[in-house]
Parts: structure tokens; sequence; C-alpha cells
């Protein structure tokens, strides 16, 4: 019976010890300072964007002496003002027409070969389909997102 009870003991020690130190050692609150549920209120529902995902995938066909010999898909969503979803869609069409042709011309800069992933490379690409997807809907699209992309090689 003694063996239990004495690692019991000492583990109820060391937890009250771990206690103390914490509540000892953490920082003290500075006069003034908001609880820490209150520095990080909740977003306002209101204020959130809506993400539109547009219906299908992106297709890029990617050239090498004149045959195809990869394909890239690519998923993307717009983020775009609280309740203006319907809009997107009504305008959907410009928009996918606009974004292959940025897609086609990175493409043909070679922006899908080797390690097409990089960062540098797909900072160029979303840069370039923000400023399509602004010029068609305006201010109410503040981002593009790239959701999913895949290189297929043959």
């Amino acid at each position: 019976m003694l063996r239990l009870v004495i690692p019991l003991v000492l583990a109820l020690l060391g937890l009250g010890a771990g206690i103390g130190a914490g509540l000892f050692l953490r920082p003290a609150a500075e006069e003034g300072a908001l609880p820490a549920e209150e520095e990080h209120p909740a977003a306002d529902p209101e204020a959130m964007p809506d993400y539109v995902k547009l219906n299908n995938q992106f297709v890029v066909p990617i050239l090498e002496g004149g045959r195809v010999a990869s394909m890239v898909v690519m998923s993307l969503s717009l983020e775009v003002e609280k309740g203006k979803s319907e809009e997107v869609y009504a305008r959907e069409p410009k928009l996918r027409d606009a974004f292959l042709q940025v897609m086609f011309d990175h493409a043909n800069a070679g922006g899908f070969r080797g390690s097409f992933t990089d960062g540098s490379n797909l900072v160029m690409l979303r840069q370039a389909l923000k400023e399509k997807a602004v010029g068609i809907l305006g201010p109410m699209c503040s981002d593009v997102l790239i959701t999913e992309i895949a290189r297929q090689d043959s």
C-alpha cells in the first residue's frame, strides 16, 4: 500500500509546485490593459468577406516544341465584400476568360516549369489574377486565392 501512496503524494506535490510556479512567474498585467479575451475581439460577422469558389477548374496546357508536354489544373476562389457573391457568379464567364489569358501568359513565360509552386512564381500569378479581377469586379474584390494547383507531365 505504501508503494502506491508515495508516488501519488510525489505527483501531487509536483503538480502543486508547477501550478504555484506558473502563478508566481506569470507576467504582471499592465495597468489599464484589457483582459486577454478582450484584446482580440471576435471579428464582426458583417465585416467578414465572402469567399466565392469559381465553379470549374482551370486547365492550362504547357507546350514544348509545339506539343503539349504537361497540363496544369487550378482552382480559384475570390475574396469579395459580404453579399457580393451573386455579382461574381453573374460575371464569371468574363472572369474565366481573363484568368485563362493570365494563366496562358504565365505558362508561356515559363511560370509553370520547374518548381512552379515556388513562392515568387505564385505571388506574381496571384497579383496578375487579382489585377484582372479588380478590373472586372471593381474594388469589391480584395484577393484571388489559389485553392488547388497541380501539374501532370505527359
